[in-house]
């Protein structure tokens, strides 16, 4: 299969043209993101790889058919950029990473919420300076804190049991409670009560139309004062102006993002000689109480192996006309 790899870094070249080594396909790598702008660089293969920042939205749909795709390989678990609908009506497979390494996202949650607990990224930052005082760098022991995870599956899961092992209360909110984690220990809620009982709330569920700012001004409003809110899922499962609102009056204590709603602009780029323009992104990063990691939480050596390996068996399988094992329809996301 002739396939153009989008959003392409120089990771995913690596992994991908290991992964298919021993498989044949013609792989082309394209650093822009898959626009309506860039559509046409596909223009005459049969695939398309893309990554989260990417948008195969109805537009951009109907170029990829015109220019002959017949298969939108995704490496990534989201799908929530492509129009799965319009993929449906002219006749285009979309399919997915659904599992990588739940670990790789699991141990970075871990990573925020201890680096922000005990301020290690200022103490960092400090010592550099040759600064050794104590003073604002108080954090607390996790052990016995109530900690709330937000969605259980196989990332949430992980978090969930590395925080059991740390000595947390965790209580849990899906719509499909795992009788194994309830047998570990953790205990499944409502999200309002989950809300209002957790010192520590982090999110792992997809976006969805029903996820959408799943965290607003509402919901804050039910966190304990000084709560500590991890993000390292889908941007716009928080709503960023209603969140830079509970940190500037003090409601949200510590906030840890490997994910932002307007990522896109700004994420899998060097704009280090550049002015942000994002003025909400400008703002956040003015909190000390604020750590933001730029969606890294799945760059691992063994989540890129499993990534571009299950990436190709997608794309494998189209190729050889055979049912993707991992295919996303409207069906999926209903």
């Amino acid at each position: 299969m002739k396939v153009a790899v989008f959003s392409t870094r120089p990771y995913d070249r690596t992994f991908l043209e290991q992964a298919n080594r021993q498989r044949g396909h013609e792989l082309h790598f394209f650093e822009p993101r898959l626009s309506a702008q860039t559509a046409s660089l596909a223009a005459g293969f049969d695939a398309v790889c893309i990554f989260v920042n990417d948008q195969a939205d109805g537009e951009v749909i109907q170029m990829l058919h015109d220019g002959g795709c017949r298969l939108i390989a995704l490496r990534c678990a989201g799908f929530n950029q492509v129009d799965l609908a319009a993929a449906e009506r002219v006749g285009i497979a979309v399919a997915r990473v659904p599992a990588y390494s739940p670990h790789a996202v699991a141990e970075h949650t871990l990573g925020l919420m201890l680096a922000l607990n005990r301020r290690i990224h200022r103490a960092f930052a400090r010592v550099r300076e040759g600064n050794f005082l104590l003073d604002g760098l108080l954090g607390f022991d996790m052990a016995g804190r109530t900690a709330g995870v937000i969605g259980t599956g196989r990332i949430g899961q992980v978090v969930a049991r590395i925080l059991l092992g740390l000595g947390c209360r965790v209580l849990a909110f899906d719509p499909k409670p795992d009788e194994t984690l309830t047998a570990a220990g953790a205990a499944y809620t409502s999200l309002e009560a989950l809300l209002s009982d957790s010192d520590i709330i982090t999110l792992h569920c997809p976006l969805t139309p029903d996820t959408h700012h799943l965290i607003d001004a509402a919901a804050l409003g039910r966190m304990k004062r000084g709560v500590m809110l991890i993000n390292t899922s889908r941007g716009a499962l928080v709503d960023t102006r209603a969140v830079l609102d509970a940190l500037k009056s003090g409601h949200i204590g510590l906030l840890g993002l490997d994910v932002y709603e307007e990522e896109a602009d700004l994420f899998f780029q060097d704009l280090s000689d550049r002015v942000i323009q994002d003025d909400v992104f400008a703002r956040l990063l003015t909190f000390p109480n604020v750590l933001i990691t730029s969606h890294q939480a799945f760059l691992t050596e063994d989540a890129l192996d499993a990534i571009a390996q299950t990436t190709m068996d997608n794309i494998d399988a189209a190729a050889n006309g055979k049912p993707l094992p991992h295919a996303v329809t409207t069906a999926y996301r209903a």
